[in-house]
């Protein structure tokens, strides 16, 4: 492609952007550091908050079916992501990668298309860490105001204080550092795990086996235009059910899919690992494998202890040993989950600032959000600014309203990278790569379509916002990012490509 549009930047000066010392990350995670970090993003809203929402509306006990479809979508991305984070060690994950592979305008697209993904999934998970709190603090015979609590259900206009809270006090930790960020982590991912481990064991129990029947509810259809909370596929074609059935095993997994993004904010924290190209890999697969089997067993679990027309939306796990009996398990795990859940938090909020500076640091948003902290060697402005916006958007925003967003975004970086794989073997086979995606180009296009699959089982509500978002996106970047890339000026383009804006000649 000859257009400056389609202006590649070089893998070589992705790197060395990353030894500036004005614009340089500490190095600083082990892959034991990345795995911790992958189980701490991935254990989080799925298990604990969205279980409850599939169940009920789409696919009953079979969500256990859901979670094994979106773990096996997400397998064929991570085999993709594995080959980026460890050949292009640079901040920015799928933005990064689509640079050097598709040119400048994908890349800006899928950048944008991260900082919406990134920034509402921090919301979400937010809001359903506010649901635990509440349940807690319910247990002890104290309940938030309508006005200052949770807004799924609710009557009268208010913020949820707890969700904007726990936003600012983790972009705080963030400021301060990775290493800190990584210990703390590792000290809530242990409590997670436990209380994940205490819902397999001690909630098998109590489960009762009809409540398995039927194990994948009949279909519910909704008729093909008639609401544009339908899935897209229904509304396009006519025959694929909204609700329940084997349709609806797929309509739950583009939900539950939401909770398996944690290995691609994996590859954000690559320019911070000490030694990315064994690590990286590793990090990714590995917290990719364990999560989802802890998946399958707890949704298998949950929805055999409680009817899924009985599940709760805000906190299921804790709510479904409550109407077993069993307040104190319950209470546990509330107490788990509000606490797993801030690592989530936490880590989908630096995923988004990484993706921020690694664009900034490109001149595609200001530069003035590229600098790091002289001290902490973290990306402080972008994290403060990030961190306010989102925290207003958590005490404002549904659960309900944002999840679906977050997933199609997620779908659209999966395709992007699967792209860029087989792209980037053909322009740079000369390119030192520790980990290969197998199977290439055979497995990045079943990729391709397994994600665009999931998509098309979203609803068409979801594609209209999404819509509207990426057209913002277009109109930022044809007034101010084309003209103020670094490959406008010439910097770290691959050889042959033009520079500058249309028409005018490139720098010299």
């Amino acid at each position: 492609m000859t257009s400056p549009l389609f202006r590649t930047k070089k893998v070589e000066q992705s790197i060395r952007d990353t030894e500036e010392p004005e614009h340089a990350l500490k190095k600083s995670l082990s892959a034991l550091d990345l795995t911790v970090f992958g189980v701490g993003v991935i254990i989080g809203t799925g298990i604990f908050v969205l279980t409850g929402t599939v169940a009920k509306d789409n696919a009953g006990p079979a969500t256990a079916l859901a979670f094994v479809v979106a773990g096996v979508v997400c397998a064929l991305a991570a085999l993709c992501y594995a080959e980026f984070a460890s050949t292009v060690p640079v901040a920015g994950s799928a933005y990064t990668f689509s640079y050097a592979s598709l040119g400048e305008l994908p890349a800006w697209i899928i950048g944008w298309d991260l900082v919406l993904e990134f920034a509402l999934g921090t919301a979400v998970v937010a809001v359903g860490w506010s649901g635990y709190i509440q349940s807690l603090l319910s247990n002890a015979g104290w309940e938030m105001p309508a006005a200052l609590g949770s807004r799924e259900g609710a009557d009268v206009f208010g913020f949820d204080v707890l969700a904007a809270a726990l936003v600012l006090a983790l972009t705080g930790i963030l400021v301060l550092g990775m290493k800190l960020s990584a210990r703390v982590t590792s000290v809530v991912v242990a409590i997670k795990v436990i209380v994940v481990l205490v819902v397999i064991v001690a909630g098998a129990f109590f489960i009762t086996a009809d409540n398995y029947d039927p194990f994948i509810p009949d279909a519910k259809p909704v008729p093909a235009g008639e609401s544009l909370n339908a899935p897209l596929i229904q509304l396009m074609f006519g025959w694929a059910p909204a609700n329940f059935g084997v349709m609806g095993v797929f309509t739950a997994a583009s939900v539950v899919f939401f909770a398996f993004i944690g290995f691609d904010i994996v590859a954000t924290a690559a320019e911070e690992t000490r030694n990315p190209q064994r690590d990286m890999p590793r990090g990714i697969l590995g917290s990719l494998f364990i999560c989802t089997v802890l998946y399958v067993l707890v949704s298998l679990v949950v929805t055999g202890m409680q009817h899924y027309s009985e599940l709760s939306v805000d906190a299921p796990l804790a709510d479904a040993f409550k109407a077993t009996g069993h307040p104190w398990f319950a209470g546990f795990i509330s107490f788990g989950a509000a606490v797993g859940l801030t690592t989530v938090c936490m880590i989908l909020l630096l995923g988004q600032t990484r993706v921020f500076f690694a664009m900034s640091r490109d001149g595609l948003l200001p530069r003035f959000f590229s600098r790091v902290h002289p001290r902490f060697r973290t990306p402080h402005r972008p994290t403060i600014l990030l961190g306010v916006l989102i925290a207003v958007l958590a005490g404002f925003t549904p659960l309900n309203e944002l999840a679906a967003l977050v997933n199609i975004g997620t779908l659209f970086a999966f395709v992007i990278v699967a792209i860029s794989v087989v792209i980037l073997r053909r322009s740079r086979p000369d390119l030192p790569r520790s980990f290969r995606t197998p199977w290439v180009p055979v497995l990045p296009i079943v990729s391709v379509a397994a994600s665009l699959w999931l998509m098309l089982n979203l609803p068409a509500e979801t594609w209209i916002r999404f819509g509207i978002w990426m057209a913002i996106g277009f109109v930022v970047y044809f007034l101010y990012s084309r003209t103020h890339s670094r490959l406008a000026r010439g910097e770290g383009a691959e050889p042959g490509t033009p520079l500058g804006p249309p028409g005018g000649p490139g720098p010299r």
